[in-house]
């Protein structure tokens, strides 16, 4: 073979290499960029989680600078609704640890639904949503809302439609995920990584916890009461026997309970038998955390309580019996309530507002991005 001939070869092979090279580029570059430059940027998200244990986070959604950052700008998007009057922000407020102090939350129309908003903070550490569990997942959470006649009112179709109007929406979606294309799934995605990313773990109780404040006499007080068990035979040794319910870190159980409100005959809301069908899960509702309890009333998946000083009572002297009321307040609720003085009941409430974390209310970080 002539080496004129091995020359010309080599050259052809190497032609060959660094067209397919730049085929590959382009094609990479493709997905990677919008129209106008804007580039992918999974950079990942640094969740401060304080004392908590690590969150399972979704394997296919994890959590990244610029999906936070789409996520919470459609949490305060008010295209989201039919009217452009309100967003998810609307009815979870930051100064209110994102909730909403009515009792019952208007929708774009100004018609109200039948429960009471619940706060969305440490979320990531939450299995199910919703008062009833009716959906599993944050991102199925996120976008129910939106469809939802008494609240937003609008199809997922119109508000991509809305959204696809502004290059600004087109670039953030290309940031957080790598194209221009906007879908429901994608925007459900995104509103799971922002509420992922709100955490609570500043209150004055974390900060007892981790040595750098103190409680006083009566918070202390509260805080032995909150934790005592529960003994009528001892009265002056019973306490509130609070954890068995609000236990751990995010003071909750991941359960659902019927909390001795009503009896059969006045319940008006099935609860968690509305997705299971189940009796036996009539008017039980989940648990929440006591985190923030102090700014977050009225209290109860329908209001009914409107302080803390209620709330208390309703367990101290209010409990009704009904066929699914759970066992474990069956024991207090048949000797006589818990037994509280005006003492014990005031300084347990002092207790409850030590997990107030009022770093939450103003960090901008989770703020109107607009």
């Amino acid at each position: 073979m002539s080496t004129k001939y091995i020359v010309w070869a080599l050259f052809i092979g190497l032609f060959a290499i660094g067209f397919q090279s730049c085929k590959e580029e382009e094609e990479v570059g493709t997905d990677a960029f919008s129209d106008t430059g804007v580039q992918l940027d999974d950079t990942p998200y640094n969740l401060a989680i304080g004392r908590f244990e690590e969150p399972t986070i979704a394997p296919d959604n994890p959590l990244t600078v610029q999906g936070v950052r789409l996520g919470r700008m459609l949490f305060y998007e008010k295209k989201l609704s039919k009217n452009g009057n309100i967003s998810c922000a609307s009815c979870h407020k930051q100064e209110n640890a994102f909730t909403d102090t009515n009792r019952f939350s208007a929708g774009t129309r100004g018609l109200f639904g039948h429960r009471q908003a619940m706060s969305v903070f440490n979320m990531a550490w939450n299995s199910t949503f919703f008062w009833d569990g009716r959906a599993q997942t944050l991102r199925d959470q996120s976008l129910l809302p939106i469809q939802d006649a008494l609240e937003m009112e609008e199809t997922l179709g119109n508000v991509v439609a809305k959204l696809e109007n502004s290059q600004d929406y087109k670039d953030q979606f290309t940031r957080a995920f790598g194209t221009a294309e906007i879908t429901p799934t994608k925007m459900s995605l995104a509103m799971e990584q922002f509420m992922n990313s709100i955490v609570s773990v500043d209150s004055k109780y974390d900060r007892f916890l981790n040595g750098s404040a103190s409680l006083d006499s009566n918070e202390e007080r509260g805080r032995v009461l909150f934790f005592a068990e529960y003994n009528p035979s001892f009265p002056s040794l019973s306490g509130a026997d609070c954890q068995h319910c609000h236990s751990g870190d995010n003071f909750d159980n991941k359960r659902f309970m019927n909390n001795a409100l009503d009896t059969d005959a006045e319940m008006q809301d099935d609860g968690r038998m509305d997705v299971t069908a189940r009796s036996s899960d009539k008017g039980k509702f989940k648990v929440t955390s006591l985190r923030n309890i102090a700014l977050t009333p009225p209290y109860m998946h329908d209001g009914r309580f409107n302080t803390l000083e209620e709330v208390v009572e309703h367990y101290n002297s209010g409990m009704k019996n009904s066929s699914t009321v759970d066992p474990a307040l069956l024991y207090p609720l048949n000797n006589g309530g818990l037994l509280l003085s005006s003492e014990d009941k005031r300084d347990l409430v002092a207790f409850l507002k030590t997990l107030t974390d009022k770093v939450l209310l103003t960090d901008p970080q989770y703020s109107d991005p607009f």
